[in-house]
């Protein structure tokens, strides 16, 4: 069996990618970006010109992709000839689009217990109550391993996850209680050789040493969403979402849930402002303000009217 040799060129922005420790996602998102430039030019993209620049960028949107998608590919491109090529010139002709602000779709308390409740199994519980409870992500909830779990301190420690940060969030006495539930079932023959503090809580039945996947993940959470019957387009992230915004219902301070989220910025975080619906169905209206001012004057001509009537 033969192998497709690596280009010279994609293995120098492999290593350029590796020097600046890109994950290995952004790495794939990279050279995907790249090879579907290539597949356009039918040439190598170090050929590449202004006007293929241009015409690649109108074909992406001639293809219908969403923006999200067409400013992944191009940040890949912008990569290949701002670092690897050093063509600063053909660099500046990718743009993006700014993308459309959207508000974050949540699930109301009764449906996340719908959702918990008809788990198919106590892994499934123990995975989406992790997503909601504590609000991670979906490959920060799969790559959790016994050391993350500080039962003494009743945090989890999350390591190296989105923009390579740590960060702590808080561990539930219910979620311990489940944690406990799940080690006491959890299958333990791929990884009776390693260490117990660098066992993964939720390990691959497939391939040994590794931990489920995102995939696998996704797989169960919808297998849930339908069970509980939900006719929301929800999503394993609408959890974390969900969390973030039920704890400012709760008046939680933002700078905390911003903390609990590893948000950078907080405008990040004060966008869950505008779906809390608790907060803002509690917001008095003017409109009802004013009603209650206009019944108070109605009264209080009707009682002046009563006071200046000659008594009988």
């Amino acid at each position: 069996m033969t192998t497709k040799a690596i280009t010279p060129l994609r293995q120098r922005m492999i290593e350029d990618m590796n020097a600046r420790k890109l994950c290995p996602g952004t790495q794939r998102g990279h050279i995907l970006a790249c090879k579907r430039f290539a597949a356009f030019l039918k040439r190598s993209p170090d050929t590449a010109t202004r006007d293929d620049i241009r015409s690649f960028q109108l074909h992406l949107a001639d293809t219908g992709m969403s923006i999200c998608n067409r400013n992944r590919i191009v940040t890949g491109l912008r990569f290949l000839f701002r670092v690897t090529l050093r063509r600063l010139d053909l660099a500046e002709e990718i743009y993006h689009i700014r993308e459309p602000q959207t508000v974050p779709l949540v699930m109301s308390v009764d449906e996340i217990k719908r959702l918990l409740a008809v788990g198919s199994s106590l892994k499934t519980r123990v995975l989406l109550s992790l997503g909601y409870g504590c609000g991670l992500r979906a490959g920060e909830i799969v790559r959790l391993k016994v050391k993350h779990i500080d039962k003494a301190q009743r945090i989890i420690r999350i390591e190296q996850s989105k923009g390579r940060k740590d960060r702590n969030v808080m561990l539930p006495q219910e979620m311990l209680g489940l944690l406990r539930q799940w080690w006491g079932v959890r299958p333990s023959r791929h990884d009776a050789g390693i260490p117990l503090q660098e066992r993964w809580l939720f390990p691959s039945r497939k391939v040994a040493g590794k931990p489920i996947t995102t995939r696998q993940l996704n797989r169960l959470f919808h297998e849930a969403v339908e069970g509980a019957g939900l006719r929301k387009d929800v999503t394993l992230h609408t959890l974390r979402h969900s969390f973030a915004t039920h704890l400012l219902e709760r008046q939680t301070h933002l700078r905390t849930i911003q903390a609990l989220l590893g948000h950078t910025k907080p405008e990040t975080t004060t966008r869950y402002a505008h779906v809390a619906i608790g907060m803002i169905s509690a917001v008095e209206s003017p409109l009802d303000q004013l009603a209650r001012v206009k019944e108070r004057s109605r009264k209080s001509g009707r009682r002046d009217h009563k006071e200046d009537q000659p008594p009988a």
